[in-house]
């Protein structure tokens, strides 16, 4: 008896210590003088304890701050009383008034002539009353109120009504409303519902002119269900086209998955009007749209893409920017999961659309081992391994494959290692020996020229690389804002070696091969990873990276950034020459407000540029962008895989001023000047319209084998929920003129 009463004083003891404890942790209401002028003044008594602020107060209490000229406030109800220019900010919503009595357990709260805001939503009334709370939420009545996403003192748009319950950062709900423009009526709503949370459901309408739409009016309505699901309906009208409709659906899973799924189907009245050489498209297009990506486990991806359109034409002629992204976008399904030293991935493509050209991978699984030491040796390894089934898919038009299918099953296995030296402090030596097997099935299918085959890989290689600089701390420059300057010199040499395989690329089938490419590919492996067009290798890369620095506004910048790079084949094969194309990649940014930037390609065999891309960026006041550039390409239209195909000529303009802060503009032009003709005009005139943005755009497109196509399009959108992400019309211009 005596054990169990010292156990239940023991267990007592702790309660009461433990609420003791949680008692002093209760936060405790604080109200202080806002300046060296005002004061605070207490009255303790037996029933309540309260505090006089007065010439300037402020009171806290658990993120809640409120400040006032005269405050009465009562410790034990948390309850006060102001007057005088009181504000209230509560997590991101601001009340404002002359004279409010606000409790800060509660929030209920009594105002009178008051205002509040919680972007992109603002409010006043005469008086504010709060009928109902609880722990969670609050709910307030306003009297002689409007609402306005209007962010000035004398709102052009808003919504005004005798009565309007809030409920703070969720949604305003209003009778017997009247929507004001510049202080006229102009719209009578018997009942007024706004969503002013942070998924505010809204529409947005894009009219428009396309010749070959004829007039139209895109039409969507955003809406949110939850935090999980939001999407998007679209219903549109073009004149000579006919409806279009379908939905939007974004799905947000936290560690299970975030993506979106689009659907969309047009009737088309009159498909022939841009059929590419004659296609025959049916009335009834449609596109389907998924994307997933996930990371349910640490270093564990998941993410499919499955893109399917009716027809060649359907994403190109109705959703151009995405076309304009992705001419030819895949469909797979992809699992990642990553190691320190390792990962392993599996990837499986099949063919969505039968006129692009695939090759489907069914699956493909892939285990990479990353540069890593071996145990405590100077010695560095790294291995690419693949295992997966090939189905290489030709185009096909009304049914007919441009080219015979066929398809094998492949394993491929590299590995190499490295021995990284550093000698002198600057000089660093890299040598390398590697090799891998391939072994391929039977190849089966239409195209099918090849039997089981397997074939070895051996490779070396030898990579150098240095660094050196030097500084002039004196120099200075006002006219090219330099402030000292510093010069890195980095030359690299590295050597590749393949000897000729047993099996040459005319051998094997063709799944991963060489893709023609305006930029220098990859030398060594595994960066090289067309694996199905290896052959032997005997070359020299020289390469030489030059940077001259300065600072500017005490940050170092680059005022020339110039790399060069040649490859010297000394054992050609029969498509190579003895040297390479000489690439330059050149950035120099003379003045804080010029940009330079040039990429090009000199053929040293022929003497002639192959490509050559220049592009000058002036930016001499804030309001005003210019960019002018050129793109040449010359014609290659050689049998091999790797030419570039027919050449361009291509110069363009595009323009950005800021007139005030009411009014900008837009220009982009592109003139191909191999036919001269100026092949694409843009023109959009931009306006604020405090509450609302708008632009009207002109478009002339000149397709040297078609009609002219003129677009002009009128997008107007509420700055609370805007059409356009900040910007995003400067990256997808295309957006102002459909989808």
């Amino acid at each position: 008896m005596t054990r169990l009463r010292a156990i239940l004083l023991v267990v007592f003891g702790l309660l009461w210590l433990g609420s003791d404890l949680r008692a002093q942790e209760a936060p405790e209401i604080e109200i202080e003088p806002l300046t060296d002028q005002g004061w605070v003044e207490y009255n303790y008594n037996v029933t309540n304890n309260t505090a006089l602020g007065h010439n300037g107060v402020i009171v806290r209490y658990q993120g809640t701050v409120l400040t006032a000229e005269e405050a009465q406030l009562n410790e034990q109800t948390k309850e006060v009383s102001a007057q005088g220019e009181v504000r209230i900010e509560h997590e991101d919503q601001i009340w404002v008034g002359q004279q409010i009595t606000y409790n800060f357990d509660t929030h209920q709260m009594e105002a009178k002539l008051f205002r509040s805001g919680k972007p992109p939503f603002f409010m006043e009334g005469e008086t504010l009353h709060g009928v109902a709370s609880n722990q969670f939420s609050q709910v307030y009545v306003a009297t002689n109120a409007f609402i306005t996403s209007d962010d000035v003192w004398d709102p052009v748009f808003k919504v005004r009504a005798k009565y309007i319950k809030i409920i703070p950062g969720k949604k305003v709900v209003a009778r017997n409303a009247f929507l004001y423009v510049r202080g006229y009526p102009i719209f009578y709503f018997p009942f007024y519902s706004r969503n002013i949370g942070p998924h505010a459901s809204n529409w947005n309408f894009l009219p428009g002119y396309r010749s070959i739409f004829g007039p139209y009016l895109l039409t969507s309505y955003t809406w949110w269900l939850s935090p999980q699901l939001d999407g998007i309906f679209h219903v549109d009208e073009r004149e000579r086209r006919g409806p279009g409709a379908g939905p939007t659906f974004n799905y947000h899973l936290g560690r299970w998955g975030e993506g979106t799924l689009k659907y969309y189907y047009q009737y088309d009245a009159n498909p022939s009007v841009s059929a590419p050489n004659g296609e025959g498209i049916p009335n009834n297009r449609e596109r389907i749209d998924f994307s997933y990506l996930a990371s349910p486990l640490t270093n564990l991806e998941l993410r499919a893409v499955a893109r399917y359109q009716s027809d060649s034409n359907m994403v190109r002629e109705f959703f151009e920017s995405e076309y304009r992204r992705d001419a030819q976008p895949d469909t797979y399904i992809e699992a990642n999961k990553f190691w320190q030293n390792f990962s392993l991935d599996s990837y499986t493509q099949p063919r969505a659309d039968s006129f692009l050209e695939t090759v489907e991978r069914l699956p493909e699984a892939r285990l990479t081992g990353f540069r890593q030491e071996v145990g405590e040796s100077p010695i560095y390894y790294e291995s690419q391994t693949t295992a997966g089934y090939y189905d290489r898919l030709f185009i096909q038009t009304n049914g007919v494959a441009n080219g015979t299918n066929y398809a094998a099953g492949r394993a491929d296995t590299f590995h190499q290692l490295l021995l990284p030296e550093t000698f002198f402090d600057w000089l660093n030596v890299t040598p390398r020996v590697g090799g891998r097997f391939t072994g391929y099935s039977e190849a089966s299918g239409p195209g099918a020229y090849s039997s089981s085959q397997s074939r070895g890989v051996f490779n070396t290689g030898l990579e150098i690389s240095m660094r050196a600089s030097r500084l002039w701390p004196e120099v200075e420059s006002s006219f090219l804002q330099v402030d000292g300057l510093r010069h890195i010199i980095e030359p690299s040499i590295n050597y590749a070696y393949v000897p000729k395989p047993n099996v040459t690329p005319n051998q094997l089938p063709q799944f991963d091969y060489e893709l023609a490419s305006l930029r220098q590919l990859p030398l060594d492996f595994p960066e090289y990873n067309a694996i199905d067009s290896i052959d032997s290798q005997n070359t020299i890369r020289w390469g030489l990276n030059n940077k001259l620095q300065t600072k500017r506004d005490g940050q170092v910048v680059n005022l020339v950034n110039w790399d060069l790079s040649l490859d010297w084949d000394l054992q050609r094969r029969s498509d190579q020459g003895t040297f390479s194309d000489i690439y330059s990649d050149m950035t120099v940014r003379p003045r804080s407000w010029l940009t330079v930037e040039s990429v090009t390609r000199y053929d040293l065999e022929d003497g002639l540029w192959r490509m050559a891309f220049e592009e000058i960026t002036l930016q001499p006041i804030s309001a005003l962008t210019w960019s002018i550039g050129q793109f040449y390409l010359r014609n290659d239209l050689s049998a091999l895989p790797t030419a570039l195909g027919i050449g361009n000529n291509l110069f363009t303009s595009v323009l950005t001023y800021k007139l005030n802060e009411n009014w900008a503009l837009r220009t982009v032009h592109r003139f191909e000047a191999s036919d001269g003709i100026l092949e694409e005009q843009d023109y959009t005139v931009y306006r604020d319209l405090r509450s609302w943005t708008a632009a009207l755009t002109l478009r002339v497109l000149q397709n040297p084998t078609g009609p002219q196509d003129l677009t002009v399009a009128f997008t107007f959108s509420l700055k609370a929920h805007p059409h356009f992400g900040l910007g995003s019309d400067t990256g997808a211009p295309y957006s102002l003129l459909g989808r």
